[in-house]
């Protein structure tokens, strides 16, 4: 019985001490991001090794955009020139970005950000663990 007890406090505990993002970090987002791994509703993780493209977010305001890039080996990006708008809400502490497209409406939970990091979760329960960019070049 002690060994349940102990078991359900520390889980407790854990659960406890989830970060929550908040409003300051949002600006954060700003940025180059590039997958480094999704985790799967089953929980295991499908690892991102080389990534041709990325994605650029534009935060200001709680509203910006998401444009995939293509870094050069001279240290610029090529785009296509699309963008997905975003807005970004607060729903009972918990951050979502909107996106609205020609093509369609979604929204993604902002689970964690911080200075080297990304994560989103969409409503498939897929969970895109990002890292921030580091440009390279050859010159």
């Amino acid at each position: 019985m002690k060994k349940t007890l102990y078991c359900l406090f520390i889980s407790l505990v854990l659960i406890a001490c989830k970060q929550s993002v908040t409003e300051k970090e949002i600006p954060k987002i700003t940025g180059y991001w590039e997958i480094n791994k999704v985790k799967l509703p089953d929980g295991s993780y499908k690892d991102y090794k080389v990534n041709e493209t990325i994605d650029y977010f534009g935060v200001k305001n709680n509203k910006g955009f998401r444009q995939k890039v293509m870094p050069q080996f001279n240290g610029s990006y090529k785009t296509n020139g699309i963008k997905e708008t975003f807005t970004i809400s607060n729903v009972e502490g918990v951050f979502y970005i909107h996106y609205v497209t020609p093509y369609g409406k979604w929204q993604e939970e902002i689970i964690e950000v911080q200075d080297s990091s990304l994560v989103l979760r969409n409503k498939e329960q897929l969970e895109y663990h990002y890292k921030r960019h580091r440009p390279f070049s050859i010159k």
